[in-house]
């Protein structure tokens, strides 16, 4: 069944013609009411080359003109990534800062390595990903300090797919102080990143985390965003893609609830 055959009921539920212009000054006073109410005094945020941060940074400069910052953080990074991070702060006119974290990484994973020198129970792949999220939690460590002897406060990137499917890296780009994309699935934020006049090649470019190279959202994920955002917006999908999803936001339900207490 093509996308034309489908009844209108099974189709996804669009935001009307026109949505993002209101919806962007809605997210503008929603960040300054945040960061007000925090005693708060701007934003700190990462600038990856990729489409949310880019989108997040617009919105930012829109919000907090004069006290927002942009961090482009290389660990293992592609040279893409900063062209694309300059690109984005360029256009919205944010100061960037670059800090390397490669020689961070070796030294931390050399004292954390050498306690840990039996094989990963999942193998190589579980490797792989425990030392990819290494580099996203440096990260957000990075981020955190540049917050704190700012006063800001830590704007993150996850927009609705990937949240409900927990496609973030748990105290990584999870350990955020808001997400301002949150209610957004893929689709759309690709929409508000045009209104907001993100660099087109930013929007064009396949979404990846740059974990390693030849890292790709969907390729990790195993499925598109195209039929993610469609199951999250109430249309009709294959009933193996919908079981895989469901299986997902099972799985990372932890990721998006605070830690565990006893009920007793």
């Amino acid at each position: 069944m093509t996308t034309s055959d489908r009844d209108p009921a099974t189709s996804p539920k669009r935001r009307p013609p026109g949505w993002e212009a209101g919806y962007a000054d809605r997210l503008v006073t929603w960040l300054r009411g945040l960061v007000a109410g925090a005693g708060a005094e701007g934003l700190v945020f990462g600038v990856s080359g990729g489409l949310d941060s880019a989108v997040v940074a617009g919105l930012a400069s829109r919000a907090y003109p004069e006290a927002s910052l942009g961090l482009f953080l290389p660990c293992g990074s592609a040279e893409r990534d900063l062209e694309d991070a300059r690109a984005v702060a360029k256009t919205f006119g944010l100061p960037l800062k670059i800090v390397e974290l490669d020689k961070v990484y070796e030294t931390l994973l050399g004292a954390v390595g050498d306690a840990a020198p039996e094989p990963a129970p999942g193998g190589a792949q579980r490797e792989k990903l425990a030392l990819a999220n290494l580099r996203v939690r440096l990260r957000a460590v990075t981020w955190y300090y540049h917050a704190n002897r700012l006063n800001r406060l830590v704007a993150g990137t996850g927009n609705r797919s990937e949240l409900a499917v927990g496609y973030f890296t748990k105290f990584g780009d999870g350990a955020v102080d808001l997400l301002p994309l949150a209610h957004l699935v893929k689709a759309e934020v690709r929409e508000l990143a045009r209104h907001l006049g993100v660099p087109e090649p930013v929007i064009a470019r396949a979404p990846t985390a740059g974990l390693w190279p030849g890292q790709t959202d969907e390729g990790e994920m195993g499925l598109t965003y195209e039929l993610l955002d469609r199951f999250l917006l109430g249309g009709e999908v294959p009933p193996e893609v919908a079981s895989r999803i469901r299986a997902m936001g099972q799985r990372s339900e932890h990721k998006r609830r605070p830690p565990a207490v006893p009920g007793f």
